[in-house]
């Protein structure tokens, strides 16, 4: 993983910059890592976001179901209106 210091990402940003789009950079500050920098792609694989879960109506609650279904009254009735 590359490093660099909080000064050399103030003073060579682009650097710092092509070398995250390779990978994770440690940002260091007197020696000790402090942050990491990386794409926004490899923070969201990394979190979860960005993705998309499937549930089966099995596996759901009752409450799970009756929110779900009253949602999607709501949605239609909605629709209806917009005719």
């Amino acid at each position: 993983m590359a490093s660099f210091t909080l000064t050399d990402l103030g003073n060579r940003s682009g650097e710092v910059v092509e070398a995250a789009f390779r990978g994770p950079v440690d940002i260091t500050k007197r020696g000790k890592r402090k942050f990491v920098l990386l794409t926004a792609e490899q923070f969201d694989r990394l979190t979860g976001r960005g993705t998309q879960r499937a549930h089966r109506v099995e596996d759901l609650t009752g409450s799970e179901r009756s929110d779900i279904l009253a949602g999607l009254d709501a949605v239609a009735q909605d629709g209806e209106r917009d005719d």
